[in-house]
């Protein structure tokens, strides 16, 4: 492709308003003219053709993101990664399969909004599994229909839970998620000299003289110990612990010990596991 693919963005349109005027200006696309474009963008690398899609269907990625104003993220922005969405869509339209790139595009549309949502609406990431994140965009619209209530009862956990086909226990903790909130580390200048931010509740005392001279005996204690222990080992099995459980970096397989010592990798494993059992015997005297 000759061209680089330019979108109007919002720095350049002064605001989100005219934004969305500039986007409904677009026209829309018949099927037709649809499949022409895709075809000249698959087929002969035509990214203008590319371009007329994209702008056409921007009105579809401000309807998708206005659905996500709930989340308390800048409707810009939801906007800017909708049309990511968008333009993966476009990239990956095939329009000999009979669908329309707006069927097609809402998922991947979808997709951008979701993943950005989860990135930024707490510094924590709230989900991160399939069935946490169908939780997440499915709970608060759920919690609509049980008017005047916070906090989901047992039964509503439950009633919830059957209707998103995850765990009672899931909903609970999701919802136990969402509620909290983010707390600075540090407190504000505002909050005065004697406010206690969390970071005052949070000292380090591996630092502190008695600790620092505890650990160094305990870690000279456990190295004699080792040492003691390997001592009992013949030759072989003390290479092949070393190797396996002491060596710096990058540890031997089973296998590059067989080859070393012209044994199998199960004989190895049994003289690893019988050199481990002799050493934990030693250290316990």
């Amino acid at each position: 492709m000759s061209h680089a693919l330019t979108l109007p963005v919002l720095s350049s349109v002064g605001s989100i308003d005219a934004y969305i005027q500039a986007a409904n200006r677009y026209p829309m696309l018949s099927e037709a003219e649809e499949i022409r474009l895709a075809e000249r963008f698959h087929n002969d690398g035509d990214v203008e053709a590319a371009r007329q899609l994209v702008l056409s269907h921007m009105r579809l990625v401000i309807s998708i993101a206005r659905g996500y104003l709930g989340y308390g993220l800048p409707h810009a922005d939801l906007i800017q990664e909708g049309n990511i969405g968008l333009m993966k869509a476009v990239k990956r339209f095939d329009p000999t399969r009979g669908v329309r790139l707006v069927s097609f595009a809402m998922h991947w549309i979808k997709a951008e909004i979701h993943e950005y949502i989860l990135k930024n609406w707490r510094l924590v990431k709230l989900a991160t599994t399939k069935a946490q994140r169908k939780l997440f965009f499915n709970l608060r619209s759920l919690k609509a229909d049980y008017e005047g209530t916070d906090t989901l009862s047992g039964t509503q956990a439950s009633e919830v839970a059957q209707r998103l086909g995850v765990k009672q226990e899931d909903v609970i903790e999701m919802e136990t998620r969402m509620s909290g909130r983010d707390l600075a580390l540090e407190g504000s200048p505002d909050d005065g000299d004697d406010a206690f931010a969390p970071i005052d509740y949070l000292a380090d005392s591996r630092y502190e003289p008695t600790r620092m001279l505890e650990n160094k005996a305990r870690a000279h204690l456990e190295q004699d110990g080792l040492q003691g222990a390997l001592a009992f080992l013949d030759a072989r099995s003390r290479r092949i612990i070393e190797a396996r459980w002491l060596h710096e970096g990058e540890a031997a397989t089973l296998h590059e010990l067989a080859d070393e010592f012209g044994v199998s990798a199960e004989r190895i494993r049994q003289i690893e596991v019988k050199a481990l059992q002799k050493m934990r015997t030693q250290l316990a005297a």
